[in-house]
């Protein structure tokens, strides 16, 4: 399986990166070994000083697809989820000034956090689902996925176009605004409304 992020999909956040509005979807890929183990801390990696959480909404695609039309996209996944793209800014803000990929800053061990799943039937609809990050039981990020400047069907029809899709994959839909620093012993924990999908330590 593959994860597959999506890059700069909120408005406020691109704003406090300061970077330019895209216009396609900003894809990149995380390696099945980026997945931080079930109830296993974060470590922060020794060739960062500036880790940041990115919380998002995940998709669970059910069904193998390519070249998948938006109208066809919702019947390709039924579990919707909440995640971390850890990021290790620094290193990330020295790639893209060399014009470099980015997998180092993001795809590195223990980078993705994936937790509970829930079945897209408990949602009356996906776009608009709250979700929030909570740090040391304050909260940091709150998002709703109405926001999205690419919807998750939209993200499903455009991402199909280049990977085929294979039961498993995950897609990473993007985070809003409130990104920021961890450091040892942050607490954080993830909703979707009102339930609480994981919690993790920062080592």
């Amino acid at each position: 399986m593959k994860l597959i992020c999506i890059g700069r999909n909120y408005t406020d956040h691109i704003k406090e990166l300061e970077n330019e509005r895209p216009t396609d979807p900003v894809v990149f890929l995380k390696p099945d070994t980026s997945i931080l183990l079930k109830k296993q801390p974060f470590f922060i990696p020794d060739f960062s000083e500036d880790v940041h959480h990115e919380v998002e909404i995940l998709v669970k695609i059910n069904k193998v697809g390519k070249h998948i039309a938006k109208k066809f996209a919702h019947k390709y996944y039924d579990h919707i989820g909440l995640g971390i793209d850890f990021t290790a800014r620094d290193l990330q803000a020295q790639l893209k000034a060399k014009g470099l990929p980015w997998e180092k800053a993001k795809a590195f061990d223990g980078a993705a956090v994936i937790g509970q799943w829930l079945p897209k039937t408990d949602f009356e609809d996906v776009n608009n689902i709250n979700f929030s990050l909570y740090k040391n039981d304050e909260i940091v990020q709150d998002g709703n996925t109405s926001l999205m400047l690419w919807k998750i069907d939209e993200i499903i029809e455009y991402v199909s176009k280049y990977f085929t899709l294979k039961i498993g994959d995950v897609i990473f839909t993007g985070t809003p605004s409130g990104v920021g620093k961890v450091i040892a012993n942050d607490k954080l924990k993830g909703y979707i409304e009102d339930k609480q999908l994981f919690s993790i330590t920062v080592k």
